[in-house]
C-alpha cells in the first residue's frame, strides 16, 4: 500500500521571505506602540540582566519590577504571567537561532544546498539550546502548549520543506515531526546533564539520523 502524503505544512511560515516568527502567543498583537514597544524592551533588558546576575530560579514579577523601577501591574499587564515572561525572554534567544537558519550565511542558510542545511540545522539547534538551557527548561511548565507556539511551528515547517527539496520522500510532516522530536529541549538537557552525553555524540547521532531519514531520497 502505498503511504498517502500529508498535505504542505502553510506555506505562509516557510523561511523563504517569512515573516519573523517567535514564542509569543497567537492573540498577541502584532504592533505595539513606540513607548509600550519601549517599555517591554526595558522590561526584558531587566529580566534578562535578573537572570544573568541571579539566576533562573529568582526571576519573579516582583523582582523584575524592582529592577526596571516600574509597578508590579506593568509588568503583569505586558506579560500576564510569569510564563509568559518567560516566553518573551526566551522569543529573542529564538529570534538569533530563526536569523540564522532563514537569512544566515551557509552551512544554516539559503545559499546552501538542503542536504547540507539540514545536517547544519541540528547541532545548531543543540547548541543553541544547551546555552539557554535553564530558560528552556524553565518555560516548558506547559508541554502541551509548546506543539502550538510559532517558533516550534517554524521548525517544524522549514525542516519539512528541506525533506521536500531534498526528495525525501514519505509523509514529510510526519519525518519533520521525528527529526524535531531528537531536538527537543528537555531531552536534549536530559541527555547533556543526566545521561552524560557530549554535544559531539549529539551532533554525530542527528547526522546518523538524518543520513537514515534521506538515504533514498530522489534529489
Amino acid at each position: 500500500m502505498t503511504a498517502t502524503p500529508s498535505p504542505p505544512l502553510d506555506g505562509r511560515c516557510l523561511p523563504a521571505g517569512c515573516k519573523e516568527l517567535g514564542l509569543a502567543s497567537p492573540d498577541e498583537q502584532p504592533q505595539l506602540r513606540a513607548d509600550a514597544a519601549r517599555n517591554r524592551a526595558l522590561l526584558l533588558e531587566a529580566a534578562s540582566r535578573l537572570v544573568a546576575e541571579e539566576g533562573m530560579a529568582n526571576l519573579t514579577m516582583e523582582a523584575v519590577a524592582a529592577a526596571a523601577k516600574v509597578g508590579k501591574g506593568t509588568v503583569f499587564r505586558r506579560f500576564g504571567d510569569r510564563f509568559g515572561l518567560l516566553l518573551a525572554l526566551l522569543n529573542q534567544r529564538e529570534e538569533q537561532l530563526q536569523a540564522a537558519f532563514i537569512t544566515g550565511p551557509p552551512p544554516l542558510g539559503p545559499e546552501a544546498p538542503a542536504l547540507e542545511r539540514l545536517h547544519a540545522f541540528g547541532p545548531a539547534v543543540i547548541r543553541h539550546e544547551h546555552t539557554h538551557s535553564d530558560l528552556y527548561m524553565a518555560a516548558r511548565t506547559d508541554a502541551a502548549r509548546h506543539y502550538t507556539v510559532p517558533a516550534h511551528r517554524l521548525r517544524l515547517t522549514h525542516i519539512a520543506m528541506l525533506l521536500r527539496q531534498i526528495g525525501a520522500g514519505g509523509d514529510t510532516e510526519l519525518l519533520a515531526q521525528s527529526l524535531l522530536s531528537y531536538l527537543d529541549p528537555t531531552l536534549v538537557h536530559h541527555l547533556l546533564t543526566q545521561r552524560g552525553m557530549s554535544v559531539e555524540r549529539l551532533d554525530a547521532g542527528w547526522h546518523d539520523l538524518v543520513a537514515r531519514l534521506t538515504a533514498g531520497a530522489k534529489g
